[in-house]
């Protein structure tokens, strides 16, 4: 970073349906996993902030809930955080699956925009799944629904077109200090973003509402002395009896699977051994719960 230049940064709400490849993207945008990415649809529920350093700028991406038509009190509350990302950003970016193109999902997202205040670019995503002439006709439907400021093609997956993307955004970010320290790569806590991990596991090894009827918490986090270790103690929570029985599995086989594979995953992340202890508990109707929300970060909706 060059002395003479003034710092500039900003945040970026990431907005889409869901199932688009938010998430994906802002883990390729930041350069690391920050935010659980699973195949399923609706998999973030919390406003996720993953933050890079381009030159002088800082930029704070903000990975939000996938945008539809919620019928629960949760949904509807995740819904709302996504708006308010948008409302609270200096930028949006749209982003657009290219193989599913402008089905009625990103549609309704689209006709959303227009309360939107702020220049919104429009990312083409997952272009390694389709041949490039299809992409004309998915950028011109688009634009003409809405008045992108810019339009990208990028892949998530390979990493192509992020460049541009990223020297787009940095050069629309207003002048300012650094909004975080400049070794942080997300606003998550390490409580926060172990819970997250494990709730990727329980996606990504469960089917159908069940893994959509849990939440997880951590409750205890003790360091070794010396930082090589850690000691997590997690709480899965379900609604119904019924899915706690699916989330321990036989003879306790699914939770020891679950369990095996977010510990990997937090080891490689947090450089320490880590030993990580799941209990599972029911809590009928958590998802109707406010108290719950704030927990992610959501807000009960207002009007």
């Amino acid at each position: 970073m060059s002395a003479a230049e003034p710092t500039r940064a900003g945040f970026v709400a990431i907005l889409g349906a869901p199932n688009v490849g938010k998430s994906s993207l802002l883990n390729r945008l930041v350069g690391a996993k920050v935010s659980i990415v699973t195949p399923k649809a609706q998999t973030t529920r919390r406003r996720i902030v993953g933050i890079t350093i381009r030159g002088n700028v800082q930029l704070c991406f903000v990975d939000t809930p996938g945008i539809f038509a919620a019928a629960g009190k949760l949904e509807r509350a995740m819904v709302e955080a996504a708006w308010k990302a948008a409302a609270d950003a200096d930028l949006a970016i749209l982003v657009l699956d290219a193989k599913r193109g402008l089905d009625a999902r990103s549609r309704a997202v689209i006709e959303g925009l227009k309360q939107v205040r702020i220049p919104v670019l429009l990312a083409i995503n997952k272009i390694d799944l389709v041949k490039p002439p299809a992409l004309l006709p998915l950028t011109a439907a688009a634009n003409q629904l809405h008045p992108f400021a810019e339009t990208f093609y990028v892949s998530a997956e390979t990493g192509e077109g992020i460049d541009e993307l990223l020297d787009a955004v940095a050069a629309r970010l207003p002048e300012g200090p650094w909004l975080y320290p400049e070794d942080q790569l997300s606003d998550l806590s390490n409580r926060a973003t172990a819970a997250e991990i494990t709730r990727e596991k329980i996606f990504l090894q469960l089917h159908q509402e069940v893994p959509y009827a849990t939440t997880v918490e951590t409750d205890q986090w003790v360091e070794s002395p010396d930082g090589s270790e850690v000691r997590i103690d997690q709480t899965i929570y379900v609604e119904k009896p019924g899915q706690k029985a699916i989330v321990i599995g036989k003879g306790g086989q699914r939770l020891k699977a679950i369990g095996e594979a977010a510990r990997k995953d937090l080891e490689a992340q947090l450089g320490q051994r880590v030993h990580l202890f799941l209990f599972v508990k029911v809590r009928e109707d958590w998802r109707e719960d406010a108290e719950r929300w704030r927990e992610m970060g959501l807000e009960p909706k207002r009007r």
